[in-house]
């Protein structure tokens, strides 16, 4: 029995291992060969060595979609997390205890669909929504709402509010499923945990962060990884929503935006490669530092 073992395992995993080859592992590594090149996406391929990297050094855009990148991965994590939180804490705890048993809010199951909704939406399609949601003149929801007398705000066409228009528009998009894990994580924790520290006097605000978030960090190190990650896509919303797309004046370029223009738009496919390679390396050390930085031992239910 033992000495067919390998061969059966092996035999299960050669071709998802050789999809996974073919399909990812050979991108990235034609990606970070293209990056070395003048290539435009068409044609001959030139290696002209580290010169996209010097260019993109140079590249006020460049800076400028690092800039909204990093506003997005500090505050999309940060808010999201602690709405979910919030939300999934009184979903499962926030109606008190019952005959030994902690309950959530009255109707909390039919607000676990609600607030999931937002999932069940193509992101292309959250973006048409919000566009109108933010349009410059009356036909614009929020505009819709002012008195007439006031002149209409520009919100996505003003640099000013451009980009927090797009972090509010990724978190109502994300902090629906969020709630639901985290959900589902409360519902994992014992109910004597929480029935012996309100028999202690405990109050609502102690059982949250004394209880509920200790056990369940490890759910909330990975939250913080995904969102770190969405943080530095935000491709479709931008390039959707956003005047001149990544507009007004670069106010909302981001990364992924400009890998796609400079090589469907602008035909600089050897410079959206190396973009994409510096893209990689920065998602990759944020992944790594998070976990790093927020390991701790595991707290046991």
């Amino acid at each position: 029995m033992r000495h067919g073992k390998y061969p059966f395992i092996i035999g299960f995993l050669v071709v998802p291992v050789a999809l996974y080859v073919t399909f990812v592992v050979a991108a990235y590594l034609q990606t970070f060969q293209l990056s070395l090149t003048s290539w435009s996406g068409l044609g001959k391929i030139e290696y002209i060595g580290f010169d996209n990297f010097v260019k993109l050094w140079h590249d006020d855009t460049f800076w400028k979609s690092i800039k909204h990148n990093l506003f997005l991965l500090i505050l999309l994590p940060i808010i999201t997390i602690a709405i979910a939180l919030v939300f999934a804490f009184l979903l499962n705890v926030g109606g008190g205890h019952k005959g030994g048993q902690s309950r959530g809010v009255w109707g909390s199951k039919v607000y676990r669909i609600i607030f999931f909704f937002p999932q069940l939406l193509a992101l292309a399609i959250v973006a048409v929504i919000f566009g109108r949601v933010f349009g410059p003149d009356k036909s614009g929801m929020l505009n819709g709402l002012f008195p007439q007398s006031w002149s209409p705000w520009l919100f996505l066409a003003d640099e000013r509010y451009a980009m927090a228009c797009i972090l509010v528009v990724l978190i109502w998009q994300a902090v629906g499923f969020y709630v639901v894990l985290f959900s589902a994580g409360m519902g994992s924790i014992s109910d004597d945990i929480y029935e012996a520290a309100a028999l202690d006097g405990a109050t609502r605000f102690t059982l949250f962060f004394r209880i509920t978030i200790p056990l369940l960090w490890s759910t909330i190190q990975v939250a913080w990884v995904y969102l770190g990650i969405a943080a530095f896509d935000a491709f479709a919303l931008v390039n959707i929503m956003t005047v001149d797309r990544g507009g007004p004046n670069g106010a909302t370029s981001v990364l992924s935006l400009m890998i796609y223009r400079n090589a469907f738009d602008f035909s600089q496919a050897g410079y959206a490669c190396a973009l994409g390679v510096v893209l990689f390396f920065l998602t990759l050390t944020f992944a790594a530092l998070t976990l790093r930085v927020t390991r701790r031992d595991s707290v046991e239910a």
